[in-house]
């Protein structure tokens, strides 16, 4: 019996890389990540009145702007706001970091203020308990994705 199949090394074809499919743009684009800072978009303005008690707060609580030279892997296509000229704005939005072990410090108080506030929530209701119909306090979630 006669083979008369090519080898398979013979044979390879030549590797075309597969057209990407087209993909919406970030509207907010990620800045390149730095080792120990957390990024986060702050709000300076809306509908183009500025928020300065926003801006403020976040301030005092430590988020940092981010200078536009540092990254400038983010196009920046026009100066939205005087006070942040020197900083990336996009849509009234100012990119701002802090490190994250501030970032994990507030997420772990805010953590235990909603967890207080839960419990405060569960003896309110509980109190009005009455032994011919008791109340159950049952929390459960599930996720589910398309059709089971």
């Amino acid at each position: 019996m006669v083979d008369n199949r090519l080898d398979r090394d013979l044979g390879k074809r030549e590797h075309t890389p597969q057209k990407q499919a087209w993909r919406r743009p970030e509207l907010l684009p990620s800045p390149t990540p730095q080792a120990g800072y957390t990024f986060h978009w702050v709000r300076v303005s809306t509908r183009g009145q500025s928020d300065a008690i926003n801006v403020s707060s976040k301030l005092r609580e430590g988020w940092e702007p981010v200078r536009a030279v540092d990254h400038p892997e983010i196009f920046l296509s026009s100066i939205e706001n005087e006070r942040f000229k020197d900083n990336v704005v996009i849509g009234g939005l100012l990119l701002c970091k802090a490190p994250e072990e501030l970032v994990k410090e507030r997420n772990e108080y805010y953590a235990h203020q909603t967890k207080s506030q839960m419990i405060a929530v569960d003896q309110n209701l509980m109190r009005e308990n009455d032994p011919r119909m008791p109340l159950f306090n049952e929390r459960k979630t599930t996720v589910t994705f398309g059709k089971g």
